[in-house]
């Protein structure tokens, strides 16, 4: 059990060992793995610069989410690969779509068929 501080003399004493915490106004807080997400809602997030070392101290109510793999196609690489590969829009997009968003990747697959 931690005996009662005072928070002016705990703020102090961070102070003096080159310890800086700032509190963040924090809405959601989303960390994204490979297979899935952790959403943290009602965050209470603290930000804290310990000798130039920054880290985050998180806490609220946790839910995990599986990952969706849904890539989002821009326009502007959609012509890129119209341009590039000589095809039509939707032939750009599905290769687009194919690739995982990589215009590389569309390309060099459409110009091999």
């Amino acid at each position: 059990m931690m005996p009662k501080i005072n928070p002016r003399m705990m703020q102090q004493a961070m102070k003096q060992m080159g310890i800086k915490q700032e509190e963040l106004d924090a809405v959601e807080v989303v960390i994204r793995l490979h297979d899935k997400d952790i959403v943290i809602t009602n965050p209470h997030v603290a930000k804290v610069n310990m000798m130039g070392q920054e880290s985050f101290q998180i806490s609220g109510t946790i839910k995990e989410q599986p990952r969706t793999l849904h890539t989002e196609i821009n326009e502007d690489d959609v012509k890129t690969v119209m341009e590039q590969a000589g095809v039509d829009a939707k032939t750009a997009r599905d290769a687009l779509k194919a690739s995982k968003g990589d215009i590389a990747e569309a390309i060099l697959a459409l110009k091999e068929e």
